[in-house]
């Protein structure tokens, strides 16, 4: 008895001293006290050199190209870096995520689609942003993802990109600040954010080869101050740089985007994660700028080890690559407070959400004689046509495409296939019909003209649905609604004076049927809530307050460069262009010369004196706002004005404060300097303050490299547009 007690101890003694030499070794940057810099510098110094190699770069194609290998514990999304797992360092697990969550479906989960960036972007709406950027981190998080890959805010220098509909419109002003804060919604949720494309990849045509060449000045006035904002108010965790070259550099390798601007003038602590198969080099890109290559290996894996060991690259430059991405992911906090377990996405609240920016973003461009809202009580025959408005509402496609629940709406037994367009369940014609239950309600697909006009002929009103899709990898070659939509409006509007016109569309599209038709709702691409905000508008169960964050130009021949560069499509037989999109695969490189510098857009529009179908900043109301009392603290940079709401209904109005530089700068354009977003019961007014942004304000000195105010006289216009001016005064700079 006594030598099984001796026994026993001997193994207990032996358990517990195993478990004390098992022990866990501390881990002093698992501390939430130190600053993430400091646990960043804690973990460098743990790693061998192939760890830190193994951060630098993404694990291969993965789920994204069948037959690459997939490591277990793979997310499904569009990359992977994998992490450190005896330092308690989680793989890195991103999803591309412009709109919502893409590549659900592979594992039969379920992601929001939200109105498109540039839909957003016409709220004004800062919350709206935080809202939609809300949206995607939480769902990312539900989903076990970590790092969303979306944030883009390219200007549109262009009108006919491709990727429109994931940017911004065309300042720089609300750009920034509008993803700045999609981006602090993201991160809210403890998920890094990442903002795109760095820089000038403002053209889907020939985007891996075309060269651009921009002044340093138009470069930091334009594109540059839409990241720079953005990057100030978001704070992302990285930034993800272009395929195109700039000034003869790729831009993933470009030393003066990267190292000068970015992390030089900026003082961005992020890492530089190259777009898929953006990476050229090794030695190059690193000493550049560069801190990541994905999606493989090619030049950040094995090639940079060697250079490593050769001297090519520093130790410490590698060093400070790895460092960018850990202090990255302790600030985010995706270390402290990993995704998992996953959870079920809530549907419902994500659709409310949706729904809810939807209703902000749709823009009333068209309202002759108040003939919109519609009275239900007073319809009784109700035609709806084209676009599949019977079934659902238009999505954008490429890497933005999230996937429909059910699968695609106008055929959900087929596959879908990138660069095909995709319609989600969210059908206008029923919720048409929930507002007016008492009128018949009719859907004719448009397919057939004669048919669309004898089904139109007799109707309290027509509501036409047009649609355009767009997606990455190619641009539009004209401002035309593809198909024979254009002509099937005309012949409907002839047959039917009450047709009202609802586009869902990526991109701005001529209307050569404008004078011709009652209405028109611009409803960008209107996301899983679409349909209900569209009947919502239309009903006047909500009052529309978008205005328009891109110019609507008339034709091609208004704009600063009437083909998109590189673009070789081939004539039709009928003589006129292409009306689809095109994507073309170029390999040879070839310019864009932005000979327009800054002025694009508006301001283009507003230096050339030419007038566009509908200004920026445009966009109606049913009711009616006053403005006056401006008054202006030039100290402060800010602007005071009273907003009177003078009709019968309650609306918000978007009120913009525009400036114009002293004549000594030469510009013969104003520039959006900020806004105030108030919403007014009939009869009450409300004083507005508006905080000018004091780069929107300043010139960019290239001798001197930095920002310059000129002294003198700087006009300020507050109105409902660009183009349609209340209140004018002066703010002087001594």
């Amino acid at each position: 008895m006594r030598s099984r007690f001796f026994l026993t101890m001997i193994i207990i003694s032996s358990v517990v001293s195993i478990a004390a030499q098992e022990k866990p070794a501390p881990r002093p940057w698992m501390s939430p006290q130190l600053s993430p810099d400091q646990r960043a510098d804690l973990v460098v110094r743990q790693l061998t050199l192939s760890e830190k190699i193994q951060l630098v770069h993404g694990i291969g194609w993965g789920p994204l190209r069948p037959g690459d290998p997939v490591p277990p514990d793979n997310n499904g999304g569009a990359g992977e870096v994998q992490g450190i797992r005896r330092l308690g360092i989680p793989s890195l697990q991103q999803a591309d995520s412009a709109v919502g969550v893409r590549m659900a479906a592979a594992q039969s989960r379920y992601a929001t689609l939200l109105p498109s960036v540039l839909g957003a972007a016409a709220s004004w709406d800062v919350k709206a942003a935080h809202l939609y950027g809300d949206v995607i981190g939480r769902e990312l998080r539900a989903q076990g993802y970590n790092q969303s890959i979306g944030g883009g805010v390219n200007l549109a220098r262009d009108p006919r990109n491709g990727r429109l509909f994931e940017y911004p419109g065309e300042d720089p002003l609300l750009a920034g600040v509008t993803v700045g804060h999609v981006i602090q919604g993201i991160q809210a949720n403890k998920i890094m954010a990442d903002i795109k494309h760095y820089a000038f990849n403002d053209q889907e045509t020939g985007r891996t080869v075309v060269d651009v060449h921009i002044s340093k000045q138009a470069a930091h006035e334009s594109d540059l101050l839409a990241f720079e904002l953005g990057i100030r108010i978001g704070q992302p965790s990285s930034v993800m740089c272009s395929y195109n070259k700039v000034e003869g550099d790729w831009s993933c390798e470009n030393k003066w985007l990267l190292n000068d601007v970015l992390k030089g003038e900026w003082k961005f602590s992020g890492f530089v994660v190259s777009d898929w198969e953006a990476t050229h080099s090794t030695t190059k890109a690193a000493l550049a700028g560069l801190d990541m290559e994905m999606p493989g290996a090619q030049f950040f894996g094995t090639p940079l080890e060697d250079a490593v060991h050769r001297g090519k690259v520093p130790q410490a430059r590698l060093d400070d690559m790895v460092h960018r991405l850990l202090r990255s992911m302790f600030a985010a906090g995706v270390i402290d407070h990993p995704s998992s377990p996953r959870q079920v996405v809530d549907p419902f609240r994500g659709r409310d959400d949706a729904q809810h920016i939807e209703e902000e973003s749709i823009v009333l461009l068209k309202n002759d004689r108040g003939a919109l809202p519609l009275l239900a009580d007073s319809l009784h025959r109700i035609v709806v046509i084209g676009a599949h408005a019977d079934v659902g509402v238009l999505s954008g496609g490429g890497s933005a495409q999230v996937d429909a629940p059910g699968g695609n709406a106008i055929s959900p037994d087929k596959p879908t296939k990138w660069g095909e367009a995709v319609y989600f369940p969210s059908s206008p014609l029923r919720c048409i019909r929930q507002h007016a239950p008492n009128a018949q309600v009719s859907f004719d697909a448009g397919t057939d003209l004669a048919a669309a006009v004898q089904a139109a002929r007799g109707a309290d009103i027509v509501l036409v649905f047009a649609d355009q899709y767009m997606s990455e990898g190619g641009d539009a070659p004209t401002l035309a609604l593809p198909g024979n939509q254009n002509a099937l409006i005309a012949a409907v509007a002839k047959a039917n004076p009450h047709t009202f016109v609802v586009l869902e569309t990526g991109n701005p599209v001529s209307m050569p049927w404008l004078d011709d038709v009652q209405g028109v709702l611009e409803a960008w691409y209107p996301g899983i809530g679409g349909g209900q905000a569209i009947a919502n508008v239309l009903f006047g169960t909500v009052n529309p307050s978008g205005k328009l964050p891109i110019t609507f130009p008339r034709s091609e021949k208004d704009l600063p460069h009437p083909r998109i560069f590189g673009m070789t499509y081939n004539t039709p037989a009928n003589g006129g262009l292409p009306e689809h999109w095109v994507s073309e695969e170029k390999t040879a490189s070839f310019p864009a010369d932005y000979t327009e510098g800054v002025r694009f857009g508006y301001k283009w529009f507003q230096s050339e004196h030419k007038q566009p179908l509908f200004p920026f900043g445009f966009g109606l109301s049913y009711t009616h706002f006053t403005y006056d009392d401006l008054q202006i603290d030039s100290d402060k940079k800010q602007v005071h004005f009273r907003v009177r709401n003078d009709g019968q209904r309650s609306g918000t109005e978007v009120a913009q404060a525009y400036v114009q530089l002293p004549p000594s700068s030469g510009e013969k354009f104003m520039r959006l300097s900020g806004w105030g977003r108030v919403t007014l019961a009939p009869g009450a007014s409300q004083q507005v303050t508006v905080q000018l942004e004091p780069l929107a304000l300043a010139s960019w000195d290239e001798p001197a490299e930095r920002w310059n105010w000129i002294h003198g006289d700087y006009r300020v216009k507050v109105g409902r547009s660009s183009a349609d001016i209340a209140l004018s005064g002066h703010l002087m700079m001594q």
